[in-house]
């Protein structure tokens, strides 16, 4: 099963891969997929249940829709843009295990904990 939704996220990936083509995103524009909304990740400065909410808003994929959707109806071609770097990094995270956080700490996700286990 662990495999069939890496190989959905990965498709999810490859549509927002498209989506970007399709609006001639620069080449940075690639590089913001893969890094941009890890600078959400700031926020455990702040303590574990601040950084799950920065985390979590650039990172839930009803949210990188919703901005698409803002983007649409405005015409705003940077929002549309902006909502589908959103969508196709989260596809990223989850292809590696990487998770919504919770509030315990960074290695806490919604799809189990990430790193090394004590035995």
């Amino acid at each position: 099963m662990k495999n069939l939704i890496k190989l959905e996220e990965a498709f999810m990936l490859i549509l927002a891969i498209a989506g970007l083509m399709f609006f001639n995103v620069p080449w940075w524009g690639y590089t913001l997929l893969l890094l941009g909304p890890d600078i959400s990740m700031l926020g455990y400065l702040a303590g574990n249940k601040t950084g799950a909410l920065t985390y979590n808003l650039f990172h839930h994929k009803a949210i990188a829709i919703l901005v698409l959707l803002i983007g649409f109806y405005m015409k705003a071609e940077t929002i549309m843009i902006t909502g589908i770097i959103l969508f196709g990094h989260s596809s990223l995270d989850r292809m590696a295990g990487y998770g919504l956080k919770l509030n315990e700490g960074f290695s806490y996700t919604h799809l189990g904990r990430i790193g090394k286990q004590p035995l």
